[in-house]
Parts: C-alpha cells; sequence; structure tokens
C-alpha cells in the first residue's frame, strides 16, 4: 500500500496497514538538507529537495508545497524582504491605506513570481512520485490574506469600523485563493491545504458570518476541480469546531490547544458537507504539541500522544503534530511518532492487500 492509496482508503474510512503521517515540516526540511531558510522560502527546487528528504527520513505520506504565508501578498505587491536563514518578514501592510483596495486585482498565479514558484514545485513532485504520494498545494484562505494585506491589527478594527470594505476586500482575497488553488491542481495537486490562522482570533458569529462562506466557496471550487480541500486553522478553535464541519474541508487539521476527544467525538457525525451521516465522515488530523511534546519531549511522551490523538480521531484520523514541526525536533522523537502509528495500524489488525 503506497501513501497514495493508503491517504484514499483512510479519508474513505477503509481498512489501512496504518493511518497516513502528514507532519508539516518547513524549517526543519529546509536544514535537514542543510539549506538556508531564504533559498527554501524563493526556490521550488530547494523546497522540493528539502520535501523529499523528509518525505524519506521521517515516513512521511505527503510531499508539500507550503513555505510561508507570502505568496500571494508578494505577487499582490506588498514588499517582502527574506533573511539569510530566518521567517519572510512583510516590510509594511500593502493596505497601511485603506484606499490602495482600489489598485488590487485578482491575478493569473502564473503570472505572479511567488505564485508560479510555487505552482512549479506541485508540477515537480507530480511528475517525480505523482500516483504513490499524496502532493499538496497551498493557498492563504480569504481572511487570512486579507490579514497579511491589510495588518491583523487593523483588519480586526475594520471588522467593526468599515464591514462594507472588508466585505469587498474578501471578494477580492477569495477570487484569488480560488485562482491559486486551480493553478495548483492543474499542476497536479492532489490535496490544498489552506491556512486561515486568524480565524481563531475571530467570534464564532464573525467567523460564520464572514470567514465561512469564502472557505465553503473556496473548497466547493477545490473539490469541483478534483482536489481534496484541507483547513489548517493554527490556535485554539475550540469555539468554532461545530462551523468548521460545514466548511467543506475533507481534511481538518487540529492545533494542539484543541481537545482531541470533544473534536472526535463530535467530528465523527459530520461528513465533508457538514450533514449528520452514517457513510462519510470528515477526516481528523492532530493534534500533538508541537514544542512541548515533539521538540521538548521525550520519544516515550511522543509515542503516547501519538496513540492518543489516533484512538480518540476515529476510522479517519490523520497522524500530525498541532502546527509545523519545530527547526530541530529530534530525530529519536520524529522516528517514536513513526513507531506508533505502526503500532496503532498493527493494533486495527487490517490486511491493506483485502481492500476492495
Amino acid at each position: 500500500m503506497n501513501s497514495l492509496e493508503r491517504t484514499l482508503a483512510r479519508l474513505a474510512g477503509k481498512p489501512v496497514d496504518r493511518p497516513p503521517n502528514f507532519d508539516i515540516l518547513m524549517q526543519h526540511a529546509a536544514h535537514l538538507i542543510g539549506a538556508p531558510l531564504s533559498r527554501y522560502y524563493q526556490d521550488y527546487r530547494v523546497l522540493c529537495d528539502a520535501n523529499m528528504a523528509a518525505l524519506e527520513a521521517f515516513d512521511l505520506d505527503i510531499v508539500q508545497a507550503i513555505s510561508d504565508p507570502y505568496r500571494e501578498a508578494a505577487d499582490f505587491g506588498m514588499q517582502i524582504t527574506f533573511p539569510e536563514d530566518d521567517l519572510p518578514l512583510g516590510i509594511e501592510p500593502l493596505l497601511a491605506d485603506p484606499d490602495n483596495i482600489r489598485k488590487l486585482r485578482v491575478l493569473e498565479p502564473s503570472h505572479g513570481a511567488r505564485m508560479s514558484d510555487r505552482v512549479n514545485a506541485v508540477a515537480w513532485f507530480r511528475e517525480r512520485v505523482g500516483g504513490t504520494v499524496p502532493v499538496m498545494g497551498w493557498i492563504e484562505g480569504a481572511m487570512a490574506e486579507a490579514a497579511d494585506l491589510r495588518g491583523v491589527s487593523n483588519l480586526l478594527m475594520d471588522l467593526y469600523d468599515r464591514p462594507e470594505w472588508v466585505r469587498d476586500l474578501l471578494e477580492i482575497t477569495g477570487e484569488q485563493a480560488i485562482a491559486f488553488a486551480r493553478a495548483q491542481i492543474a499542476a497536479g495537486a492532489d490535496i490544498i491545504g489552506m491556512g486561515e490562522s486568524v480565524a481563531s482570533q475571530v467570534s464564532p458569529r464573525v467567523y460564520e458570518r464572514l470567514v465561512l462562506p469564502w472557505q465553503q466557496r473556496i473548497f466547493s471550487a477545490v473539490r469541483e476541480a478534483g482536489a481534496i480541500p484541507r483547513l489548517h486553522i493554527c490556535g485554539d478553535t475550540t469555539r468554532i469546531l461545530r462551523q468548521m464541519a460545514t466548511s467543506g474541508a475533507e481534511i481538518i487539521d487540529l492545533d494542539w490547544m484543541v481537545d482531541i476527544e470533544e473534536a472526535g467525538a463530535l467530528y465523527n457525525h459530520y461528513n465533508a458537507e457538514g450533514i449528520p451521516s452514517p457513510a462519510r465522515w470528515l477526516a481528523l488530523s492532530g493534534n500533538q504539541d508541537p514544542v512541548a511534546v515533539m521538540l521538548q519531549g521525550t520519544p516515550e511522551d511522543v509515542y503516547g500522544a501519538t496513540l492518543h490523538c489516533l484512538e480518540a480521531m476515529g476510522p479517519r484520523g490523520i497522524s500530525n503534530a498541532g502546527c509545523e514541526i519545530p527547526q530541530g525536533t529530534p530525530a529519536e522523537n520524529m522516528h517514536a511518532q513513526t513507531r506508533a502509528i505502526a503500532a496503532y495500524g498493527a493494533a486495527q489488525g487490517a490486511q491493506p492487500e483485502a481492500l476492495p
């Protein structure tokens, strides 16, 4: 059973030899091949080489064209700096002056230097491992991209001071997300992950009124284009778990702050359209603490946390730390996660050759 077969079977609730491992590695992956982060963020060939090294080193089940939240923002015209071996930085929000929204237009991803670089990464992955390992593209959600362009604090104030302006901005950022997703799917992405970390910082009412409708529109477009939608919201999403079930995502990542048992009990009653169904459950992905457990814990801590998460998530659960694996995470901790996943699979007694 290869990684793509394993993933598709798991999402369908069918027996697998073991659950997939979808850990997100970015900085850690770059340093695994000795590359400075500035090259990882700006050269798809470095990003791809780093992902392939992580795939082999840690027995992952996915390659990922994820890097940083500034792909779309840079192509919109926002100035981004790239320290030699550190995170990229936005110099100033592109919409520090809200009147600049008049200059924004939805872009063709192939015309943008940073979006096209990600599309190239997806195509590279597809050529090398397509059909055997899931290839994941990545986009910023409509509200997340709005926060990148305006600044988080400014945008949160805008929700009250200029709500119609926010809606106008979301029309642009949401349509950009759809265009970027379609370009990556055309290049060979099996999965489109969408980051929307700002969603954990707004009220459930704001989430339901402004964030959720765009998630639904974007994920509908992703499914229509033939890919699997994956939702990634950093932070504590406990207050919006029920609404997230209606986002249209087929895979929902949970950060470590979320009670995995509570989420597992809730999500095993919803399908990808948020409708109670006995046939097609949502797949949860998570959620051991990436710092306290993966980086700072012992292999025994990692092993136990991984098993606990898999047991709580149900028959479609995917192993994944709550967020990115930090750079410096000990290899023995990564291997402990791998052992726990294998042990869980063995305990389930699945025989992959017997799959229908």
